[in-house]
Order: C-alpha cells, then sequence, then structure tokens
C-alpha cells in the first residue's frame, strides 16, 4: 500500500517534468541551441526551419499568420514549460498543454498523417496533460501535495484522512 502511495506522489511531478522538458527542448530546438539542422537528433535548428514546418502544418494560414502562429505556439511551450517545471498553477499549466498538444496532434495528423504525431507520442503527452489536469488539485501551486493534514490518532494507527508531511501556508 505504502509503494502505491509513493507511485501515486511520483507520477504526477514526474509527467510535469517529462511535459516541461518535452517543450522547453522544442523552444532550444527553434533556437539553435541543440545544434543546427542536420546534426543528429534536431528538428529544426533555427527560427526560419520551425516557421517552415508551421506553415506546413497551417496550410491555410497566410504567411503573415504564420509566423504569429509560430511565435505565439513558442510562447505559449515556454510558460507552460516553466510552469510545470517550477509547480505554478499545475492544474492550469496542465489543461492548457493539453489543448496545446491535442491541437498539434490534429494538425500534424491533418497535414502530414497519422503517423508523425504517433511516432513523435503527440496524444499521448496531450492524454498525459490532461490526467495531469485531472488529477491536480485546484489550487496546486507548488512541488508539494496541497492534502488536508492528517487527523491520525498515532496511537491507534486509525485515520480519518491522508497524511501528509507538507502543510498548506
Amino acid at each position: 500500500m505504502r509503494s502505491t502511495k509513493r507511485l501515486s506522489n511520483a507520477a504526477p511531478v514526474v509527467m510535469r517534468m517529462a511535459l516541461a522538458a518535452g517543450f522547453l527542448s522544442a523552444v532550444a530546438d527553434r533556437f539553435g541551441l541543440w545544434g543546427p539542422i542536420g546534426t543528429p537528433g534536431v528538428s529544426w535548428g533555427g527560427f526560419a526551419e520551425f516557421l517552415d514546418y508551421t506553415a506546413t502544418l497551417l496550410p491555410f494560414l497566410p504567411a503573415t499568420l504564420v509566423a504569429v502562429a509560430g511565435w505565439a505556439a513558442t510562447a505559449a511551450e515556454t510558460l507552460l514549460g516553466v510552469a510545470l517545471l517550477a509547480g505554478v498553477r499545475v492544474r492550469l499549466a496542465a489543461l492548457a498543454s493539453g489543448v496545446l498538444l491535442h491541437t498539434f496532434a490534429i494538425a500534424m495528423t491533418t497535414a502530414l498523417g497519422p503517423e508523425a504525431p504517433l511516432s513523435y507520442s503527440v496524444w499521448t503527452a496531450a492524454a498525459g496533460a490532461f490526467l495531469l489536469a485531472r488529477d491536480q488539485p485546484a489550487a496546486s501551486w507548488a512541488l508539494h501535495s496541497r492534502e488536508e493534514p492528517s487527523t491520525e490518532v498515532a496511537s491507534s494507527g486509525i485515520s480519518s484522512g491522508p497524511v501528509s508531511t507538507c502543510h498548506s501556508p
């Protein structure tokens, strides 16, 4: 039972870190921080290449709006990545991440076919983000649990609520 509790406490933190790393890594790639295009593992290597990819995913947009969409996606991924990493407004950040990833998955499926979003696990990441949003308390701001303090009776081992070593401010 104790290991199940540890797993259920660790899973949201691991999901937050994975989503944050994915978002921030993609942003780093757009600005060439992982190396230039052609470097193994680099998708874009620069913002111009990312905007070309954005135009591929959104062929119905005029060029001026492709740039707006590319910058908006980059700003959203940066903000969401930092929020998830820092544990700020986790439920809202997770919900917004799910919506953003779901939107990417639909655009990728429409423009490139089903293989790309499946191979890059975009649908899986979106589902994970929605699960993270569902499992977080509405006021989840920090790395620790926001559970109510325990009303456990120490000598009898009887508990009327969850045990938490973290206390809300």
